[in-house]
């Protein structure tokens, strides 16, 4: 029958991946928290930071940011196996617990710093997992054709995390500055993560999660509910069949090893990729800006607590619109290494400009309001934004999540994941010295990064419109040849026979065997 597209058609699909991703929302969310609970005078003063030197204050800051990050980073590490062993929505359940208590402890500390750098890090724990397992699950449940799109929505919740922080840090600016006034920002984390724990036991397992530890009744059964069909259906059959098929080739390529995988030819390539195109990501400038927009927007003149927020904010919804525009519009029309190509050089070319009219008009500290060179700084902050959104914000997501094969997508996710954080850690810590210590340089140093990350992405192999089966193909693991003699084997060895027990479904389900 002729391939379905309509979003009623993968509706389950798009359900699915929303669900999972209420966890990105707090990714996004708890990103964007922190440089804005840094502005507030409450929390500045419930924390014993308004008598701090200037440089003693940007250190307590690059703590209070930074501390996320290092948690997010072993959660993504401790995430691989973990979902390896137990399931994707399992360790997703497993991992919403761990947010719950950071986010608890973080709303109830007295002012206690230890105790919020406590709570901070174990939401972190939450973050990095979910940062890793949620991309791992929405790829392996997506259809090929719109794969890109379902995937990508990834970015679109994390920036709607990010501007939500803004704009309720932004409201309670209008608040008597007791602790209520930072607490109900951190406080608001325990809502979309109890919403998804409440959700999440009614969630499919991923079918290629579980054709890879040989349960392939269930993802059959799995994969149909999904793609709303029967277990009969043609199209059905095909896509379960291929998975089957590149889970046997794992196998034999493989000798049953797991993490060893990554170190043999056509796998090798892959973990660097997602190595390097996330420290490309988070070396780009944007992960600064998105860290400490309050700040950087008072570096360039914008000043006041409430009017730097609001810039946050508007900034904030830049991001969604561009985000969600390329998202359903874009990544399956221009693909992905154009899409990175392109935006990576437009990034660096603002970054140029941004740099360029601060060394030349720099902000007067004692002017009443923004000077125009001020706000033309803004704007090209706010031009910035439009080409990472359709470039290295979303795209780095799409891709990792797709270019690894069943038995090492999980450990591909983490290092994907893990770099992430690292380079988080690592940006978010020292952003305030390097907004402190460089001026308009920081533009010039990120900007430069852009021109050899435009280069490198040019050279990135297209996977747009490809199978998740297809990917050991286009880089090297097997050859086209040995995968069609696969499919074909697979395909006429297949017994079925009815077994309405184990699918404790209605008559006419089937068990499946494997050759």
């Amino acid at each position: 029958m002729p391939q379905q597209t309509s979003i009623w058609q993968h509706s389950r699909a798009y359900v699915l991946a929303l669900a999972a991703f209420m966890g990105i929302f707090m990714f996004g969310y708890d990103t964007g928290l922190g440089g804005g609970l840094i502005v507030l005078p409450s929390f500045l003063r419930d924390f014993d930071m308004l008598d701090l030197d200037a440089q003693a204050l940007a250190n307590r800051k690059g703590n209070v940011v930074s501390i996320l990050q290092g948690g997010c980073l072993a959660g993504a590490l401790l995430a691989a196996p973990l979902t390896d062993r137990i399931g994707r929505q399992k360790c997703l359940i497993v991992n919403c617990f761990a947010f719950l208590l950071g986010a608890s402890l973080m709303t109830a500390s007295p002012g206690n710093l230890g105790m919020f750098y406590g709570g901070r890090f174990t939401v972190g724990l939450g973050v990095g997992a979910m940062s890793m397992v949620c991309p791992t699950y929405v790829s392996e449940l997506s259809p090929k054709h719109i794969r890109g799109r379902i995937t990508g929505l990834f970015q679109v919740i994390v920036v709607i995390g990010v501007a939500a922080s803004y704009w309720i840090t932004y409201g309670v600016q209008f608040m008597e500055p007791t602790s209520a006034q930072w607490r109900i920002p951190v406080g608001f984390q325990l809502v979309p993560v109890g919403l998804m724990l409440c959700v999440l036991p009614f969630m499919k397992e991923s079918p290629r999660w579980l054709a890879t530890h040989h349960r392939d009744e269930l993802a059959l059964k799995n994969l149909a509910w999904i793609r709303k069909t029967s277990i009969d259906d043609e199209e059905t059959r095909a896509e379960f069949e291929e998975i089957v098929a590149s889970v046997a080739e794992e196998e034999a390529v493989t000798g049953g090893r797991t993490w060893k995988e990554a170190f043999i030819p056509g796998n090798r390539i892959r973990f660097f990729i997602a190595f390097a195109i996330f420290t490309f990501q988070h070396w780009s400038g944007q992960n600064s800006i998105n860290y400490y927009a309050p700040d950087i927007f008072k570096s360039i003149g914008i000043k006041g607590a409430s009017t730097s927020l609001l810039a946050s904010g508007i900034y904030g919804i830049v991001k969604i619109v561009a985000t969600a525009i390329f998202i359903f519009f874009g990544i399956e029309r221009f693909g992905r290494r154009w899409s990175l190509t392109i935006g990576l050089g437009l990034m660096s070319l603002f970054l140029w400009i941004i740099g360029a009219i601060f060394n030349t008009h720099p902000p007067d500290a004692n002017a009443a309001n923004p000077s125009g060179a001020s706000l033309g700084m803004a704007a090209c902050i706010y031009l910035f934004v439009i080409p990472y959104c359709f470039s290295v914000g979303p795209v780095p997501w799409v891709y990792c999540a797709e270019i690894f094969n069943n038995r090492t997508r999980s450990y591909g996710l983490m290092t994907a994941s893990a770099t992430q954080w690292l380079w988080n850690l690592i940006v978010s810590r020292f952003t305030p010295n390097i907004v402190l210590s460089l001026k308009h340089g920081g533009f010039f140093f990120f900007a430069s990064i852009n021109i050899f990350a435009t280069i490198a992405a040019f050279f990135l192999p297209e996977t747009k419109g490809l199978a998740l089966e297809d990917m050991d193909v286009l880089f090297g693991l097997i050859d086209a040849d040995q995968r069609r003699a696969d499919l074909a084997r697979a395909e006429a060895g297949r017994s079925i026979e009815k077994d309405d027990d184990l699918l404790d479904e209605k008559p006419g389900d089937t068990k499946i065997e494997r050759v």
